[in-house]
């Protein structure tokens, strides 16, 4: 058994509660196929095409610039939120001068109130106290990825690393209604050995946890293990299999939304 320290939880907003149907990690993926490419091959993959093709138009007319992308919506169980994420790109003529960030919202959609969810992961806290200043080449995505099947908690992934390295790893975000925080958390390895995480989804055998699957590269075999919120990390069982709920729903906003200044 491994222990990691738990990353601070952060207030927000709160929310309602039911049930729905499942989305297995495949169906995730392939719901997405122009989103496809993935940097960790994540089944909830991060829109990396977009990202590579925006540095290349922008840098190919010897510009730079600020892109933005907003994603799917993901609505609850119940039906009464809807998550959704703004990516912002700072385009720099070198891409490890270049910086991705991005903002994830909570829509209450019988009120159309909006509520804003922040990682609080080492290269997403540099970014919010450091501004302007924070250090080039930073790579920082959260993006919704499932909710429970009550509805009390949504579960986002946070992909963060740097331009032009191997420097990627994942954490996983929970948004919980009813005591009004998240929670940012990753397996003891990803602190410890600089190991790559990525996040799966809720485990099916304890849905207080998550499950990330952990390795370095060049390694044949990747572990699975599960984290629970205070950090304790332990090995998955055999029998795991990641799941999260909800339904992608791209009619909201009329798929992707991109736009740049």
């Amino acid at each position: 058994m491994l222990l990691t320290p738990a990353i601070a939880a952060t207030s927000i907003q709160a929310a309602s509660a039911q049930s729905f149907e499942a989305i297995s990690p495949e169906e995730q993926a392939s719901d997405q196929p122009s989103v496809s490419l993935d940097p960790l091959n994540s089944p909830y993959p991060v829109p990396w095409n977009w990202v590579m093709k925006t540095y290349e138009d922008v840098s190919s007319q010897q510009g730079s610039g600020v892109r933005y992308y907003r994603s799917h919506s993901l609505l609850s169980p119940d039906g009464e939120y809807a998550a959704y994420s703004r990516i912002q790109m700072q385009v720099q003529p070198e891409l490890y001068r270049s910086q991705v960030s991005s903002v994830m919202f909570l829509e209450h959609l019988r009120t159309g109130k909006l509520q804003e969810v922040k990682a609080s992961s080492p290269l997403a806290m540099h970014l919010l106290l450091r501004g302007k200043s924070a250090a080039p080449g930073i790579i920082s995505i959260l993006s919704p990825i499932g909710w429970s099947q009550s509805s009390d908690r949504l579960l986002a992934r946070q992909f963060e690393g740097f331009f032009n390295t191997s420097d990627v790893s994942d954490y996983a975000v929970i948004w919980h209604r009813y005591k009004n925080r998240t929670t940012t958390l990753a397996p003891a390895q990803t602190y410890h050995n600089h190991a790559m995480s990525i996040l799966l989804g809720w485990s099916q055998t304890d849905p207080d946890r998550v499950v990330f699957r952990v390795g370095e590269l060049g390694d044949e075999h990747w572990q699975m293990w599960t984290v629970a919120e205070n950090g304790q990390t332990t090995p998955a069982a055999s029998i795991e299999q990641p799941i999260v709920f909800g339904l992608r729903q791209m009619k909201l906003w009329a798929g992707e939304q991109i736009a740049f200044r």
